[in-house]
């Protein structure tokens, strides 16, 4: 087979780089390992940011989010039992969209399919070859059979654990690394959401997070130890120590449920670099992994798409190289700052176990002065809301 991109990788930023190529007449091969059952099993978080959120118009799939998806003009943070909204909008003129991640990755597979897309599914043995020259080629298997594309270029939007970063030789690539000691234990409920907004809240206990993904189903976390199995918690103590970590009365207006999901995922921060190499270009979690804080996950994966789309775009259209060549620096320089602002928050709400009484007492006087100066307001603003592309 022939295309121009080769993509690894059937997640959202797959087919989203996917679908806005096909609208600008490039053509596009996606490679994922799993089902689409399976892909739109995962739960993942649904913070969009406004560049996302204009990635979907431009791509065509945002109808279905723009009618279903929750505008959010801010957030509550919570201490003790205080807690204060942070308005966006006031700061910004920019909300989020609370929409969730599997939606919009079924959005993208609907129109992908509905565009005659092709998505090779259960894919194995998916190797890059030649990436650091004019005529790279992907080969992979497929129900035993073995299979070739030759292509313009490869996106490696595999995530983690994918074949693309490895590609890249360890002489040419430096990865950064910052392992949290605590993890998320998150459970899924068909309950209405507790508060209109998210609730971010720093206790003595530890982290919490108060979530949604529609009128009818929240998600809800707490800081754990990485030691722990979900096995470890039933739901009814899960509801209790959650209760225990929010304000009294948003206590009081928990409405509990049986757990539909529950995990652990652990937290941590990675890049590496660069994120190209000759002909490979690597996109989202393939590239970096951010601490779930600040939701920048895949907003950060959806503005590698944007440099790479455009960077593609350019090379087709206009015979101009200079998007390709600058892809890295672009995509890392907001990376960089993606990470920074989720570690800070991170590191403002959780407990950490070999935090000193003078640590705490600072992050008490930080949560105090972000909720008493306007300044600190609208840097966490900006950041939250998305910096620009």
């Amino acid at each position: 087979m022939r295309t121009q991109v080769a993509i690894i990788g059937g997640g959202p930023s797959g087919l989203l780089l996917s679908q806005l190529l096909s609208k600008r007449g490039i053509d596009s091969i996606v490679l994922e390992r799993k089902t689409r059952k399976y892909v739109l099993g995962r739960i993942r978080a649904g913070v969009l940011e406004q560049g996302l959120v204009n990635l979907m118009v431009e791509a065509g799939v945002a109808d279905r989010m723009q009618k279903e998806g929750f505008v959010h003009n801010g957030t509550q943070i919570a201490y003790g039992d205080q807690m204060f909204h942070l308005d966006f909008t006031e700061h910004t003129d920019k909300p989020v969209i609370i929409y969730g991640q599997t939606e919009l990755t079924r959005d993208l597979y609907d129109a992908r399919e509905t565009a005659g897309g092709k998505i090779e599914f259960n894919t194995d043995h998916v190797a890059i070859h030649d990436a650091n020259s004019e005529k790279p080629y992907v080969t992979y298997s497929v129900a035993g059979k073995n299979r070739r594309i030759d292509c313009d270029f490869v996106a490696g939007c595999d995530g983690f654990h994918g074949v693309s970063r490895k590609t890249i030789p360890d002489t040419v690539r430096r990865e950064y690394e910052k392992v949290y000691p605590f993890g998320w234990l998150g459970v899924l409920s068909e309950t209405p959401p507790v508060n209109d907004e998210l609730i971010y809240s720093n206790s003595d206990r530890g982290f919490a997070l108060c979530s949604m993904r529609n009128a009818n189903l929240s998600r809800y976390y707490i800081q754990c130890s990485l030691s722990d199995s979900p096995d470890d918690w039933t739901d009814q103590n899960f509801w209790s120590e959650l209760k225990r970590r929010i304000p009294p009365d948003q206590a009081a207006n928990l409405v509990t449920g049986p757990s539909i999901e529950k995990s652990i995922a652990p937290l941590r921060s990675f890049v590496t670099e660069p994120m190209r190499w000759g002909r490979l270009f690597l996109c989202g979690d393939a590239a970096h992994i951010v601490p779930p804080t600040g939701a920048k996950g895949l907003n950060t994966a959806a503005s590698d798409v944007h440099y790479l789309y455009n960077g593609l775009r350019q090379h087709y259209e206009q015979k101009d190289s200079e998007g390709l060549d600058r892809y890295s620096e672009l995509a890392l320089a907001r990376v960089w700052k993606a990470e920074r602002f989720s570690w800070w928050f991170s590191s403002l709400m959780h407990r950490y176990p070999d935090q000193s009484e003078f640590d705490l007492k600072i992050q008490r006087a930080e949560l105090e002065f972000l909720r008493s100066n306007k300044s600190a307001q609208a840097a966490m603003a900006i950041n939250y809301v998305g910096l620009p592309y």
